[in-house]
């Protein structure tokens, strides 16, 4: 099969040979050194994607609490929130749908208020697949921009700051609460475009809304990746609902315009549990959103 045949059959969803660029050192990586130095390193520490785990051995010899988690090396998911996490140089050998993954679960291993840090390179020439020099293996590498602080940047690399959508303070849209949620709200998880939080209502256990970060009231109004990004992440939300709360089924609904019933002018989708007996009769489901109109008899 051709080289380039071969490159093309990977380039897929994921990057299965992304582990193989796991590189051996004796010393603390550049982005360890730099977070060291600025006394970043705070309360429990987690290295997301740690690779062989040196940066984890030479940083418990300072001091720092902190455990690695490595999909391929140390496999063993983290069980607990920690108030530092630091990913260094992942993202870039991920595909997107990969990227938006590793963000989605930093959020949800970060503490309310801690932080997280992503060390992503700056000296790459070519993007996509390469056959890797040493394990002649079709391996991918992308350059990638955050829309996050940024706060180290050189020829070679560039270090953002991450913090949970409700610990900024926003200028814009005060008044929106999805634009600017309560600090005391419980994040569930949330990417670079889009987040999910609990109702503040809710109408069963565990409903939860999905929520872009762009301000727009009309759904439809959202670009299809924006769209895309928000059922992205609810596919995740619905994998953490039903391990939280085993529920039997669900209800999922967007409330456009408030003729439709929609009352906080900011996109939103609703991800509603249902429990066996939770109402007498729910054929229809969201049909009753029209009284009476619920219940239909097929024609067939």
């Amino acid at each position: 099969m051709p080289q380039i045949t071969v490159l093309n059959f990977y380039m897929t969803k994921h990057n299965q040979y992304s582990h193989l660029t796991a590189k051996e050192r004796e010393t603390l990586s550049f982005p360890a050194k730099l977070l060291l130095s600025k006394s970043l390193l705070i309360g429990d520490v987690l290295d997301f994607g740690c690779g062989f785990g040196k940066d984890v051995d030479l940083l418990k010899v300072k001091g720092i609490s902190i455990i690695g988690y490595d999909k391929h090396y140390f496999p063993k998911y983290p069980t607990k929130k920690f108030d530092t996490i630091i990913c260094f140089y992942v993202l870039n050998v991920l595909m997107q749908e990969e990227q938006a993954t590793i963000l989605m679960e930093i959020s949800q291993l970060l503490k309310p208020t801690g932080a997280a840090y992503f060390a992503v390179r700056r000296d790459i020439k070519f993007e996509g697949f390469r056959i890797h020099k040493l394990h002649q293996k079709p391996t991918y590498q992308c350059n990638v921009k955050l829309g996050y602080k940024s706060i180290f940047e050189n020829e070679s690399c560039e270090v953002y700051v991450y913090k949970h959508y409700n610990q900024h303070n926003r200028a814009e849209n005060t008044d929106c609460p999805f634009c600017n949620p309560e600090q005391e709200r419980k994040l569930i998880l949330e990417s670079a475009t889009a987040y999910a939080m609990f109702d503040k209502f809710p109408v069963s256990k565990g409903h939860a809304l999905i929520i872009p970060k762009k301000h727009c009231t009309d759904y439809f109004q959202l670009t299809f990746k924006e769209q895309s990004a928000c059922w992205f992440i609810l596919n995740k939300v619905k994998e953490f609902i039903k391990t939280e709360f085993n529920p039997d089924g669900f209800n999922i609904g967007i409330n456009v315009n408030p003729v439709a019933g929609q009352t906080v002018e900011h996109v939103h989708i609703h991800i509603i549990p249902r429990y066996t007996g939770d109402v007498i009769n729910p054929r229809g489901g969201i049909r009753n959103v029209i009284p009476g109109k619920g219940y239909y008899k097929s024609s067939d």
